[in-house]
């Protein structure tokens, strides 16, 4: 998930929740599939709730499937950040500077139920990242408090310590926030 390669983080979706997209995209597509030829036999007399069902699933779950599809290529890279004083976060249509960051969320989106990592800019800027549900929110906490964090301004610091709770991913990550020293 995390790759270090130099001075750049890499950081990529887990193979758990490569796996978890999977069943919950083409496993239910494939549930409504199976719903509806066992209602067309006729042979129950719930065919009629498995027919309905399907009919009126089907759509839904095609369109989470179609929107989560660019996530499923192997190897895909969500962003790049590269720490440091003068750090950069980098999408493959943008670039950041950590300096220049306001505020930084993970937010769904709610016409497709996909995770966007937002960031907003002193220059009053939106940048927003898919992440196709590959990124935890206890994964992204940890990486933009490990990363990004040590190197915002005052004020984004402020407003990233009210966003997490460090005893809880101390709980559920096994993550302890360093002191770092900006020189």
């Amino acid at each position: 998930m995390i790759q270090n390669k130099g001075d750049t983080v890499i950081i990529k979706g887990s193979k758990f929740m490569y796996v978890w997209m999977f069943l919950a995209t083409v496993g239910f597509l494939l549930a409504c599939i199976f719903l509806i030829i066992h209602g067309l036999k006729f042979n129950s007399k719930y065919s009629f709730l498995y027919l309905g069902g399907g009919i009126i699933l089907s759509p839904f779950y095609l369109y989470i499937t179609l929107w989560s599809l660019p996530g499923f290529i192997p190897g895909k890279i969500l962003l790049k950040i590269v720490p440091g004083e003068h750090g950069t976060v980098i999408t493959n249509k943008s670039k950041v500077s950590i300096k220049n960051i306001r505020n930084i969320d993970l937010v769904r989106n709610p016409l497709n139920l996909i995770n966007d990592i937002v960031i907003e800019t002193f220059e009053d800027k939106k940048v927003k990242i898919r992440t196709y549900n590959l990124l935890d929110d206890g994964d992204f906490q940890v990486i933009v408090d490990q990363f990004i964090f040590p190197y915002l301004t005052d004020n984004a610091r402020q407003v990233w310590d009210r966003k997490i709770d460090l005893d809880k991913l101390r709980e559920e990550d096994n993550y302890i926030r360093q002191e770092h020293k900006i020189e």
